[in-house]
């Protein structure tokens, strides 16, 4: 048995493991998603995210304030109108006094400069077709029509104090339609989360009961066939050309190698996003006594920053800053 070798001699003892782990998590990786709703007056519980709300005006605030306490390195909104408030281009989603930008504000407010206050760039919440852009006649998204949305949406949500801004819908061009956007109206501080591999998951399930979407038919025209590699690496071209502050993959768990491959080849920080489905498996089965909660979520969120992710967005946010701090 001599000669032998024995890397087991690094795993003796935690302050062994902890000497010598090549990938840290910290509360400062993680960026809670939030959801504002309108005309609630009290959060209300999502039923396929337990744990997880869409919140009133006041209770955002709170949540707001306990995260950044506990040291999380942002917040991300996503606005939830009242369904008669949808219309056919999302036209509430760059109204001044809209939900989305009503919660931007109060974050802004409430924590300032303590955190990046991040804000969904897309429709689909704000559509009655539930789609991420505008319809052509003939019923397919129109890539250049949507374009001018976004563009309106940007600039809203920047003077509502975002200081980045997630371009979630996956239309071409995007990402420079809104840099030029930003820059024309004297916004070239306001920074672009680029969703640059964003795939047609099955996974986004329980988000759409986050956000109670409207959705018609499914999204697959524009967002990314998950039987697709290579084409991720040119969307993160792409988006990198047109002035991409941080990149991001979408979802994490199931497209780690994809992760990999963007955070091997980005010029900026890359980003992934630790979808709903994911959050609703591991609380299901952790509910059910088939996992440890605690031990899932933490292993789950190091194997996304093991893959690559410098910032890791995570309903658990909260929760796993206070473990890790």
């Amino acid at each position: 048995m001599t000669g032998m070798d024995r890397p087991r001699r690094l795993r003796r003892t935690p302050a062994l493991r902890r000497l010598v782990a090549e990938t840290t998590l910290e509360p400062r990786h993680l960026v809670l998603p939030m959801f504002v709703a309108d005309g609630l007056e009290e959060p209300r519980e999502i039923g396929s995210m337990p744990g997880v709300y869409q919140h009133s005006m006041d209770s955002l605030r709170k949540a707001a304030v306990e995260a950044v306490t506990a040291g999380v390195g942002g917040l991300m909104l996503f606005g939830v109108p009242k369904p008669e408030d949808k219309d056919a281009t999302g036209s509430q989603a760059s109204d001044p006094k809209g939900i989305l930008n009503r919660g931007l504000r109060a974050l802004a407010d409430e924590v300032g400069d303590s955190t990046v206050v991040m804000a969904d760039t897309c429709l689909d919440e704000f559509t009655d077709h539930g789609h991420c852009g505008v319809l052509a006649p003939n019923g397919a998204v129109d890539n250049d029509a949507t374009l001018h949305r976004y563009i309106d949406m940007a600039i809203s949500q920047a003077e509502a104090g975002a200081d980045l801004l997630g371009t979630s819908g996956m239309m071409d061009g995007q990402v420079g339609a809104i840099r030029r956007g930003l820059d024309a109206v004297g916004r070239t501080d306001t920074g672009i989360l680029a969703y640059a591999a964003k795939y047609a998951s099955a996974f986004y399930g329980p988000f759409r009961e986050a956000v109670g979407s409207s959705l018609e038919g499914d999204r697959r025209t524009y967002q990314q066939d998950p039987a697709n590699r290579r084409e991720s690496l040119r969307e993160l071209e792409l988006d990198l050309s047109e002035g991409a502050d941080i990149v991001m993959v979408k979802p994490a768990m199931s497209y780690l190698d994809i992760l990999r491959d963007v955070a091997d080849r980005s010029t900026v920080p890359v980003a992934a996003y630790q979808i709903s489905g994911e959050y609703a498996m591991i609380t299901a089965a952790a509910q059910r006594g088939w996992i440890d909660r605690r031990g899932a979520v933490l292993e789950s969120l190091t194997g996304i920053r093991r893959a690559g992710a410098d910032i890791v967005l995570t309903y658990w946010a909260t929760e796993a800053a206070h473990w890790l701090s």
